[in-house]
């Protein structure tokens, strides 16, 4: 055995140089490696920041077929063809009446071919009711019947009139409408003795109460001319 133990090989101590040239080594590697890790901080809280909304578009659907046409379907009962009767006044009017440019006029209605009541448009044996024209308004000797008052208030006689002893007359006309009222748009004075008897006489007529007019049995809108009296009793 060795009565001395074998130095290990002893270390070579560095010199000044290469502890300058190993502290500088590791300091350039300590900043590089801060300098990286700063930048991946950075760009990671950039990517946290980044609230960007993205909508994505549902899928487009298909839109359902048309329906199919409905068959178009006929009356039981139409209107028969016809033709209408005129009927001649029942007084002669000695004032030309006014002209209702918004009165329709069918001359096929009056050819005499068909059956009396009926329509042009109507159909040959039809028994359903002859359509009127929505808003028509017809004179008193077109219709079968002619309005008749049922109800009519006495008018309001003006007090200073009344006093002065005058008497007078209002010619008015209105229309009379399938309910047996006066449509207020439709009164219009024709001619009356004093301004003042006009208000009363609309308002005696507004609230009056009529049967309506009919033509072929149904109930029309029928313009009526009136003369309405204003005498002291």
């Amino acid at each position: 055995m060795f009565d001395n133990l074998i130095e290990s090989k002893p270390k070579k101590k560095k010199s000044i140089g290469e502890s300058i040239i190993s502290l500088g080594l590791h300091t350039v590697l300590i900043l590089a490696a801060v300098k990286a890790t700063a930048g991946a901080a950075e760009q990671l809280q950039t990517v946290l920041r980044d609230t960007t909304m993205v909508f994505l578009e549902p899928p487009k659907t298909t839109p359902p077929p048309p329906p199919p046409d409905q068959p178009v379907v006929v009356a039981a009962n139409p209107p028969p063809q016809g033709f209408q009767t005129v009927v001649p006044p029942a007084e002669i009017p000695t004032e030309i009446p006014p002209v209702d440019l918004n009165q329709k006029f069918d001359p096929r209605d009056f050819t005499g071919k068909g059956v009396e009541g009926g329509v042009a448009t109507g159909v040959v044996g039809g028994t359903g009711p002859v359509p009127t024209v929505s808003g028509e308004v017809f004179l008193a000797a077109e219709v079968d019947d002619v309005p008749q008052a049922i109800s009519v208030p006495q008018p309001r006689y003006p007090e200073v009139l009344r006093q002065a002893g005058i008497t007078g007359q209002v010619q008015m006309q209105y229309v009379v409408d399938t309910t047996g009222h006066v449509e207020p748009n439709s009164f219009k004075v024709m001619k009356s003795t004093h301004k003042a008897f006009e208000e009363p006489a609309r308002e005696a007529i507004l609230k009056g109460v009529f049967k309506p007019g009919r033509a072929r049995g149904q109930p029309v809108r029928v313009l009526v001319q009136q003369a309405m009296s204003f005498k002291i009793q």
